[in-house]
């Protein structure tokens, strides 16, 4: 590494030590993001910085690119969780400005410097910074604020309960899981209990351990949840309900991990698959576990069973 560009990374380092951002963000990781960020590359000087759109593979290309730092593909993760996240949460940093209802997990998110940092920063080592990073200090904590509402008010309210709420992360999946719970439940599981809810943002978006442990159930951490988690107490069944827009339906594969991560539950296994409508289920439908149910969310009073002689027989016109 050059000294201009081992100078650059230092100055980034100062900027984070100043802004007070916690320890585990003062690294060189941390200081090569900012750069990206700012699009500060080592021969350019702070008053140059800018402020572009960029996504987290795009900053581990640009690092590669311009300070010849390698970074594996797995540490995608570490990048996201362990710099982007802390520099949004201190304000430093917006995550999809043009279009925060963007899903968290979308390939199309992006982070962009936040407009006050910036311009604090392209003062960095000339006489106003002193009195620019006192006043930016001052005011730092009313912008946390700020964004941070913004960032609730994108959430979508799901209704768990009579009086009680919880939010999930915005985009489509939200909206199914939503769906499932204020429309499937009461449908075809009425009085059912939420258990567990996932959320794009944070995997145990919403979750009743107690609950699950009451029925003798205790899951492995590291076993991947279904979307949603009901307790039918009327029948005292479990219903493991997979919204097809995370990792597609309850294929033979997913029926057999979900047998095994919760093998030692004493009440019945009800398996569902979820579609927001009819074009999006015929895309899966040679992949779709016999012994499983389909709910589609556009026609909410509706329910496909795969497989059963129970259902076989007239329906009547009433």
């Amino acid at each position: 590494m050059t000294k201009k560009e081992n100078n650059q990374i230092n100055d980034a380092l100062q900027i984070l030590i100043a802004l007070g951002l916690p320890k585990a963000q003062r690294n060189e990781r941390s200081a090569l993001c900012l750069l990206a960020l700012l699009n500060l590359t080592p021969s350019k000087k702070w008053i140059q910085a800018e402020n572009p759109l960029i996504g987290i593979t795009p900053i581990m290309d640009w690092v590669r690119e311009h300070y010849q730092k390698e970074y594996a593909p797995n540490t995608r993760e570490t990048v996201r969780r362990q710099t982007m996240h802390q520099f949004v949460d201190a304000g430093i940093a917006l995550y999809n400005p043009d279009n925060p209802s963007r899903p968290v997990n979308s390939p199309k998110a992006v982070y962009q410097i936040e407009p006050e940092a910036l311009n604090l920063m392209r003062s960095f080592g000339s006489e106003p910074w002193a009195d620019r990073l006192k006043d930016y200090l001052a005011q730092s904590e009313s912008l946390i604020f700020k964004y941070a509402k913004e960032r609730e008010q994108q959430r979508i309210p799901v209704q768990i309960a009579s009086g009680k709420e919880i939010t999930l992360s915005p985009g489509e999946h939200s909206e199914l899981i939503r769906a499932i719970i204020e429309d499937f439940a009461p449908r075809f599981a009425p009085g059912s209990l939420l258990v567990y809810a996932g959320d794009t943002g944070d995997k145990w978006g919403y979750f009743d351990a107690a609950l699950l442990n009451n029925l003798g159930i205790k899951v492995d951490s590291h076993g991947k949840m279904p979307d949603v988690v009901l307790h039918y107490t009327k029948r005292n069944w479990l219903l493991l309900i997979e919204s097809v827009t995370s990792h597609g339906p309850v294929d033979g594969k997913r029926h057999a991990e979900l047998s095994k991560l919760f093998s030692g539950s004493t009440v019945g296994l009800v398996y569902v698959t979820a579609f927001p409508n009819r074009v999006i289920m015929s895309r899966y439908l040679g992949e779709i576990a016999w012994e499983t149910e389909v709910w589609i969310a556009d026609a909410p009073s509706h329910l496909i069973h795969f497989n059963g002689v129970r259902f076989l027989g007239p329906y009547s016109d009433a």
